[in-house]
């Protein structure tokens, strides 16, 4: 099995220097990299991961904590967190809570054992306390932490007021927000204060309707919304808090005969890939996934060098406008 002195002997290079290759520590030019990365690649060597963390009391590992990796927003926020990772020469460790509270006990036991890096929490049930002698930078994405060491967020009240501002302007005067999980505080909820807002500036009817927790961790809401529009069939404006949501709404509307965006219009959000398959595509608010995860790789690493890093970023969102309105 190839050494380091191997690499090092292959390439003319010190051991010293072949390390630092490794580690990614100090200035190298890419023509050393290169040249220790493909001795690595003829030799067949792997750097030991467990050595260089006990040299390092870190390895070059992120852990990532979302709450479904099946989700269509966290499907993208994972793969690109992931290509972030990878621009910084670090890997992730992926774990999927489904909000269970024993799960997130493991998995954080489990990041402090592996020694990583550092933290990338995604999701909302985590209590503060857990975090608690970690000792490593944690990062939320979009989830309410009073102890982490950086925040990113989109720019969830705008995003509520543009939706209502645009199904205004198309002219729909009942109009109503399916927002997020009953009793479980998150940013986006900030979502239905935006909306709200507009609403009350405007003149115009309007409901905010909860979903449940059930609802949520089994991304199942025919019943619900087939229910909603039921007993509000004057609804003619619907602003939902996810493209999933906006996607199965259609489905609905097509089964009790609701025309899109003839009779109703619906807006959704997050603007992930689901949002342009479906028929009619469905007009939705931009959240900027992929600057969402780079933002949160380049925290948790600046924080892991010592760094001072601003604890809220909060970035812009636009209106993308497709057939449903």
């Amino acid at each position: 099995m190839a050494t380091l002195k191997d690499v090092a002997r292959e390439t003319g290079l010190t051991v010293s220097t072949v390390s630092r290759v490794l580690n990614n520590r100090g200035y190298i030019s890419e023509q050393t990299r290169e040249n220790v990365y493909r001795a690595m690649e003829k030799l067949n060597y792997h750097p030991n991961e467990v050595a260089r963390s006990l040299s390092k009391q870190t390895t070059n590992t992120i852990g990532v904590i979302v709450p479904h990796i099946k989700h269509p927003y966290f499907a993208e926020l994972i793969s690109n967190l992931e290509s972030q990772a990878y621009l910084h020469k670090h890997k992730i460790l992926l774990f999927n809570s489904q909000e269970k509270n024993e799960k997130e006990w493991e998995y954080l036991e489990m990041c402090s054992s592996n020694r990583v890096a550092g933290i990338i929490l995604c999701s909302g049930t985590v209590g503060a306390e857990k975090f608690t002698g970690l000792n490593v930078p944690l990062v939320t994405i979009e989830c309410t932490l009073e102890n982490g060491t950086a925040a990113v967020e989109c720019d969830n009240r705008q995003g509520g007021k543009l939706a209502a501002k645009h199904l205004i302007e198309l002219g729909c005067k009942q109009l109503i927000h399916i927002s997020g999980v009953h009793g479980n505080a998150m940013p986006a909820d900030d979502r239905a204060a935006g909306f709200c807002e507009v609403c009350k500036q405007k003149g115009v009817d309007y409901k905010v309707v909860d979903t449940e927790a059930d609802q949520y961790n089994n991304l199942e809401y025919h019943e619900i919304l087939e229910r909603l529009l039921q007993e509000n069939s004057d609804t003619d404006g619907i602003f939902v808090s996810s493209d999933l949501i906006a996607a199965q709404l259609l489905q609905v509307c097509k089964k009790l005969n609701i025309s899109v965006p003839e009779k109703l219009k619906i807006v959704g959000f997050d603007d992930v890939n689901i949002a342009s398959l479906t028929t009619p595509p469905i007009t939705t608010i931009h959240q900027p996934i992929k600057e969402m995860a780079k933002m949160a790789i380049e925290l948790l690493i600046s924080a892991g060098e010592g760094n001072i890093v601003s604890s809220r970023t909060i970035l812009p969102v636009a209106l993308v406008k497709r057939e449903t309105t």
